[in-house]
């Protein structure tokens, strides 16, 4: 992240937000060093600071860079809201990138989260979609949870579902909180982390 320094940090973030023509409001920053001066002279403020503007082109060069390295030419498009990044990628030969099951895909999107969280020193949700592959399979995921949410409500038996990964499991956790009787619980560790359905009878 770039570093800036001014005399206190309301002049550096209003600084920097005109610079990035953002309200003071959309930065993020993290104050690097402070020098207090003597009777109010020399003093300074040293702070990175970022928008998320800056999140959104951070990723867009570390996804093409990547890209360029194995020579997959790849079209880029990334949608921002609050702390989601939301990537769509297509190429010439998208099942590459997908990979089994969705496998590879799953792939690019923790080691893009990773680097994103990592420059930017917070966690961001990101997504990595393919042509709209993670939609339909997201669809599918939803029309599924529903399915055997009915079954759990009826027999009252809880239901494991197969290791999915982490953005999946959150699908189908949103999708089935406000279902009635109904909680998702995760289990397992790694690879084999996965969801289970159970029953609650206290749940309205």
């Amino acid at each position: 992240m770039k570093q800036y320094t001014a005399k206190n940090i309301e002049e550096l973030l209003v600084n920097v937000a005109k610079e990035k023509n953002v309200s003071v409001e959309e930065l993020t920053y993290f104050i690097k060093e402070e020098k207090a001066g003597f009777l109010g002279f020399g003093s300074s403020v040293t702070a990175e600071v970022y928008a998320l503007q800056d999140v959104v082109d951070f990723t867009h060069d570390y996804l093409e860079k990547f890209f360029e390295g194995f020579e997959i030419p790849v079209s880029i498009s990334i949608e921002q809201s609050g702390n989601s990044i939301n990537v769509n990628l297509d190429a010439d030969n998208n099942a590459i990138i997908i990979g089994r099951g969705g496998k590879s895909l799953d792939g690019i999107r923790q080691m893009t989260r990773q680097a994103v969280s990592a420059h930017f020193k917070r966690r961001f949700f990101v997504t990595v979609d393919v042509n709209n592959y993670k939609n339909d399979r997201y669809a599918k995921l939803k029309a599924m949870a529903k399915r055997i949410a009915r079954q759990v409500q009826k027999s009252k038996v809880d239901v494991s579902l197969d290791p999915m990964p982490n953005d999946e499991r959150r699908v189908i956790h949103k999708e089935l909180t406000d279902v009635k009787n109904i909680r998702t619980i995760s289990e397992g560790e790694g690879r084999n982390r996965h969801l289970k359905i159970v029953y609650d009878s206290n749940k309205e």
